[in-house]
């Protein structure tokens, strides 16, 4: 069970009547050509309609604020706008409407660990700690730390050989243990405890809990029931992008299988 919610009343993530619209280009000219280019400059300016671009409404006029201290689980239907929330938190994505503030830089998993497929994964940990912002002194420190943590070397010497010949598994371990090495203001977590066995998944568990001590938030979007029960002591239950339900954890999962049917 996740533990209570002692939450630090200084909010870290303030939500006010966010609007995530993505446009999709569904022009029928061939994409490459010269010709949609120049009919695509010829166009700027006029309306989304007359230039064939398709909306899509995908976060609609969501508010919350999140505190220090607190794990939060994001929960829903495929499609339901959790993902594109975090990467609206991030600073990845721009508001068509309402506002996202920050106490903090808010860190993406799987983001701000950049790793790059043809590197072996022991440089893989050093350019992903480089992109949080570890020194490299702190790189070296923890980087023992970091390749125990993933797992990684339990069946052969995998963190010397490049990172495309990882499963996505491995791959996924190794982004969070990065993430993991670092306390951060705002952690985003979007499946990663999905991947892995159940000895992996607790020590995951444990470290998000760990990140919470130190007067973080984390942010947890998965599929898994039991990992948000275990970690989380909120939920934000999204559907069609509309945030639907947020309260604690049992109560916001009892309303949510009961929708679910499982």
């Amino acid at each position: 069970m996740a533990e209570q919610n002692t939450r630090d009343p200084r909010p870290t993530v303030i939500a006010d009547e966010l609007h995530i619209v993505y446009r999709v280009n569904g022009a029928k000219t061939g994409k490459g050509s010269a010709t949609a280019a120049l009919s695509r400059i010829l166009r700027r300016g006029s309306d989304d309609a007359a230039r064939g671009v398709r909306k899509v409404h995908a976060v609609r006029g969501v508010s919350f604020t999140a505190y220090r201290g607190e794990a939060v689980g994001l929960i829903g239907s495929n499609g339901s706008g959790k993902s594109t929330l975090l990467r609206a938190i991030a600073g990845l994505l721009p508001a068509e409407k309402g506002k996202v503030y920050t106490d903090g830089q808010p860190s993406l998993l799987g983001v701000n660990a950049a790793l790059m497929n043809d590197l072996t994964g022991e440089r893989n940990v050093i350019l992903g700690g480089l992109a949080m912002g570890m020194s490299r002194e702190q790189i070296k420190e923890r980087y023992q730390d970091i390749v125990d943590f993933s797992g990684i070397n339990e069946k052969g010497d995998f963190i010397t050989l490049p990172m495309r010949t990882y499963s996505s598994g491995m791959a996924a371990r190794l982004r969070f243990s990065i993430a993991a090495a670092k306390d951060h203001d705002v952690l985003m977590i979007d499946e990663a405890l999905a991947t892995g066995d159940r000895k992996f998944q607790k020590r995951s568990e444990e470290r998000i809990r760990e990140l919470r001590k130190e007067a973080g938030t984390v942010f947890l979007v998965s599929h898994n029931n039991k990992s948000i029960r275990d970690t989380c002591n909120r939920v934000l239950w999204l559907e069609r992008g509309e945030l639907r339900m947020d309260g604690p954890t049992d109560e916001v999962l009892k309303e949510y299988e009961k929708f679910t049917g499982k």
